[in-house]
């Protein structure tokens, strides 16, 4: 990423500077946005949000140059190009046809909307950024062939926890090293998987003065404490860099930085994953309550092993901090910006022709399980609410037992009793392929379950 900035700048000198536009207007998308002015060959060409009141809040609140964008809200995209102003549209797919648009940023957050983003970047050639992790779970592995097909790049956002995971999971690749485990920090305990939108702020530790400002969202937030967006931004990484989900789902074991290469490493080598090359989110919190000593809540981490004696030296020499054995180290960054970061995936792909972390293939889903007994007739409120929390498993366990996607686990009925930590399946709730994004989860289903047919024939012999 060194010359970056340099290539911006050329792009900015011969007055091609790139043009962005945006979908959603919430806490991340405020976050690019007040970056996105200060970045020399990126323009803001656009915000789509289903309030234009919402748009014009978060260009004011994050110092947006007044005089950069457009205070009516009722310039056009196009006319905004020419004026190198920001126009804003309650339109997303006015905004995804606009011409001269180079590259959507998804950053929703619901995965229904996300999917249909994804699908008229690739009719209309856009390059998309897709923030919204939800979606790049339900359909990413899906969504991504179809991107290559239409000529478009489809990335990982970087800034979000997934990007920064595949690039030093990439790193290690690059330098000959194999990646015995992959993921991030969090704040968790075992009961916070029951926790709802009532509880979440006793749990969270947010001050009152914090909570006042108004930019939070209590089932939003709720999914990161039940253990839900863990599970799709492991999810996100296992697909994206090939790695193993735990059979059993996350763990999240206590652990700070100064012993990640002591309990990340397999149970056959002392420590606590199930088999080399897995993901695992890993807490601030001992299971008592008590604050971990040297804690990651907020970064992201890789574990490497030392080949031979010779790199496991060389680990020594330069202040590695390793296991008792000197194989297993680790390299962590201890702090994620988000949308303040998101400009290095809007350059990367404009500038190199690359993503910034990819789905790849259908390694690992979550699955929508129960928080408490749920009654037949009851309606299913979705990721973060009182009902269910998301499972990070392998993909061909989730299609085994016909899992329900966190993702399309709101709105829908409840045709079945479903017991208290029981994962939800396609027969338990009453859908319909009428919907697209139900349309296009299926359809990827058929797919990765005719591979891993045909896969495991192969693996036995059969051609």
């Amino acid at each position: 990423m060194t010359n970056l900035s340099t290539k911006l700048l050329q792009l900015e000198e011969s007055g091609r500077p790139i043009q962005v536009g945006i979908i959603g207007a919430g806490k991340f998308g405020s976050m690019f946005i007040s970056q996105s002015h200060r970045t020399t060959g990126i323009r803001l060409a656009g915000i789509a949000d289903l309030s234009a009141q919402r748009a014009l809040d978060a260009l004011k609140k994050t110092g947006f140059p007044e005089e950069k964008y457009d205070i009516s809200a009722t310039l056009s995209i196009e006319d905004g190009i020419k004026a190198n102003k920001t126009a804003i549209t309650t339109d997303s797919a006015q905004l995804i046809a606009t011409p001269g648009i180079d590259v959507i940023l998804e950053v929703t957050g619901n995965p229904a909307a996300g999917v249909r983003h994804a699908l008229l970047c690739c009719e209309h050639k856009k390059h998309i950024v897709m923030i919204n992790v939800e979606a790049d779970v339900l359909a990413g592995p899906l969504l991504a062939r179809k991107a290559k097909e239409a000529g478009i790049i489809y990335s990982m956002a970087y800034g979000d926890q997934p990007a920064l995971i595949a690039e030093m999971v990439d790193w290690a690749r690059t330098a000959g090293f194999n990646v015995v485990c992959a993921g991030k920090g969090t704040k968790h305990l075992p009961q916070y998987h029951y926790s709802t939108p009532d509880t979440i702020w006793t749990h969270y530790g947010f001050t009152e003065e914090q909570l006042a400002s108004g930019d939070f969202n209590p089932q939003m937030f709720n999914s990161f404490l039940d253990g839900t967006k863990s599970a799709l931004e492991m999810s996100a990484v296992a697909n994206g860099c090939d790695l193993s989900p735990p059979t059993n789902g996350l763990g999240f074991p206590p652990c700070g930085t100064h012993d990640l290469p002591n309990i990340l490493k397999p149970k056959s080598e002392g420590g606590q994953l199930e088999k080399y090359g897995t993901v695992e989110v890993v807490s601030c919190l001992e299971k008592d309550g008590r604050a971990v000593f040297n804690d990651l809540r907020w970064g992201v981490y890789v574990v490497i092993e030392a080949p031979g004696p010779y790199q496991r030296d060389c680990f020594a020499q330069y202040g590695l901090k390793t296991d008792s054995t000197g194989r297993f180290a680790a390299q962590f960054k201890p702090y994620h910006l988000i949308g303040l970061e998101l400009g290095i995936s809007i350059a990367t792909i404009m500038c190199r022709g690359e993503p910034t972390g990819q789905c790849k293939t259908f390694a690992s889903d979550v699955v929508a399980t129960a928080k408490r007994d749920l009654k037949v007739g009851e309606t299913l409120d979705g990721e973060g609410g009182f009902m269910v929390y998301g499972k990070l498993m392998p993909a061909e366990a989730s299609l085994a037992i016909e899992g329900l996607p966190i993702g399309l686990a709101h709105g829908l009925v409840l045709k079945r009793n479903v017991q208290k930590d029981q994962g939800l399946s396609w027969q338990d709730v009453e859908f319909t392929d009428r919907s697209q994004a139900v349309a296009v989860r299926r359809e990827m289903e058929a797919i990765y379950r005719e591979e891993f047919r045909l896969k495991t024939k192969v693996t036995n012999g059969v051609h």
